[in-house]
């Protein structure tokens, strides 16, 4: 398993679930995962397993030994087996702040998709908040999935900002709907 420099510790777990440093061996479950679900994703066009493989040598493999990297990228495990990926991205060191991506096997959306998220959200705060002491974590969302609202409001983060018509997709313009938390330990 990779490392990341920046954080002491590598592997966060809540019961059944844990984050582990993005492992190579999901690229392809999460390539298709992002390729199904580009609809609420920031991707123009499909991704594609050359184009997923680049991205780990190219990028991926940077992130573990910067000592600022832009992003933290995680698998996030069920009894070890992978169910989804996500991190912290747009890492913004001088202010503290970080956005959170995270996306799910799409065949869990929607069974269990509330379940997942907090579980994430709970385990993504570890790091953000305890290990790298960032002082506002936030959620970037196309206004496509009211009901990611509910669970990023269940785990106590709040509506920060609307962005009227921010976004152009399937020939109209959208809101983008900014949920944030902030570190009360700061």
């Amino acid at each position: 398993m990779k490392s990341y420099k920046v954080l002491n510790k590598q592997i966060f777990n809540l019961g059944a679930f844990s984050i582990v440093p993005i492992r190579e061996k999901d690229r392809f479950s999460i390539m298709n995962w992002r390729n199904e679900q580009i609809y609420h994703l920031r991707q123009d066009k499909p991704l594609t397993n050359e184009s997923q493989n680049n991205y780990f040598k190219d990028v991926i493999n940077n992130l573990f030994t910067e000592n600022e990297p832009d992003q933290i990228l995680f698998s996030f495990l069920k009894n070890d087996k992978c169910i989804g990926y996500g991190g912290l991205v747009h890492i913004n060191w001088i202010d503290k702040n970080s956005e959170i991506s995270f996306i799910m096997d799409t065949k869990l959306e929607k069974q269990s998709f509330q379940t997942h998220w907090n579980i994430f959200l709970s385990l993504i705060e570890k790091i953000g908040f305890e290990e790298l002491k960032m002082h506002k974590l936030y959620v970037y969302a196309f206004d496509l999935r009211p009901h990611l609202y509910t669970a990023l409001e269940e785990s106590n983060y709040f509506k920060d900002a609307v962005l009227n018509q921010h976004s152009f997709f399937e020939n109209k313009y959208l809101d983008v709907v900014i949920y944030s938390k902030i570190n009360s330990k700061n």
